[in-house]
């Protein structure tokens, strides 16, 4: 624990037997590890306070304990959204300890999050796609590996409405340029099959003999596909990849997410936009276009149709927008006349 951890010597043995519950069963990453732990600190500075001694037990917090926890959270500073995820660490863990027989009852069951404003999510306008199309299909023509790699990749991202980590596993198998399709493999290893535009076949062709020269060199003169010892080799070189760098190995997620930037920043409207901007626009664009909210639903991967829903809020502030800008009486309104 942190410098300045409080409670009893059992608290902290219990929330030491959580954390490596989350690291070692869950296997969690070490930055979502770290964030239940600070959440979980903060509630042992609240309990010092509320409770006015330093040798408290989990039992002390009760369903009042918990909701002052809230308050003072919030008189704090914290905004709603951080509120409702310290909420959300603290339930993990009494869900844990009540689990492992520790409490005879949770005392977060029922007690509600805070309300939250749900944020739109960042996406571009197509006038600044058209730009940005344009800027990268013209570095494509230059027909190096990066050119016609980073038109490959926003082809995907935009075309098909793919997560970044989907794309960054994805292999060359799993596009059928015939039937214009890819296979994708989307959160909990769940597959869904979604369509390709004609402009992303091309691009892949595009790219393809890029590809191939890139692995060919990486593997001294051997053939680019299969190989001993199956697809991945000596050297880190990946023969099943779809996106490779120049060493032949599988592209990173940072490096995808740093060439969606080089291309997003070519626009106004992209700066300062990450990969994921590209598949809100999907998203917003196809609603925009009168596509139905459940065939979005099914391309986006999402499980919840409520997930999708954010995406309807974009377009009516859109609407919005337009009603505001052309309709003369909301301009009278506005300016008195």
């Amino acid at each position: 624990m942190a410098v300045g951890w409080h409670g009893s010597a059992e608290a902290e043995a219990l929330l030491r037997a959580y954390l490596r519950h989350l690291t070692d069963e869950r296997q969690l990453a070490s930055t979502t590890v770290e964030a239940y732990t600070g959440d979980l600190e903060r509630l042992g500075v609240f309990l010092d306070e509320f409770l006015g001694h330093q040798e408290w037990g989990w039992t002390a917090l009760d369903r009042l304990a918990l909701r002052g926890f809230l308050g003072w959270c919030r008189r704090r500073g914290d905004g709603r959204r951080t509120v409702a995820r310290r909420l959300s660490s603290v339930r993990s863990f009494f869900g844990f300890l009540h689990r492992e027989g520790h409490l005879p009852r949770d005392p977060t069951r029922g007690v509600r999050s805070p309300r939250t404003d749900r944020r739109l999510p960042g996406h571009l306008t197509r006038t600044d796609l058209r730009e940005i199309f344009e800027t990268v299909e013209a570095r494509a023509a230059e027909n190096t590996l990066v050119g016609t790699r980073d038109l490959l990749i926003l082809e995907l991202l935009y075309g098909s409405g793919l997560r970044l980590a989907e794309l960054h596993g994805m292999n060359r198998g799993a596009v059928d340029r015939g039937r214009r399709l890819v296979r994708v493999r989307g959160k909990g290893d769940k597959e869904r099959i979604v369509p390709v535009t004609e402009t992303a076949v091309v691009a892949l062709e595009r790219y393809e003999p890029r590809r191939r020269e890139t692995l060919v060199r990486a593997r001294g003169g051997e053939g680019a596909e299969g190989g001993p010892g199956g697809p991945v080799g000596a050297g880190g070189v990946d023969a099943a990849a779809l996106l490779v760098n120049p060493r032949g190995g599988r592209l990173s997620r940072r490096s995808i997410q740093e060439a969606v930037r080089r291309s997003l920043d070519t626009a106004a409207g992209g700066a300062g936009l990450s990969a994921h901007a590209l598949r809100h626009s999907f998203a917003t664009h196809l609603l925009e276009n009168g596509a139905d909210l459940l065939a979005v639903k099914e391309l986006l991967g999402h499980v919840s149709l409520s997930t999708t829903q954010i995406y309807t809020h974009t377009t009516k502030e859109r609407l919005k927008r337009v009603y505001r800008d052309a309709h003369p009486r909301t301009d009278e309104e506005e300016t008195g006349g």
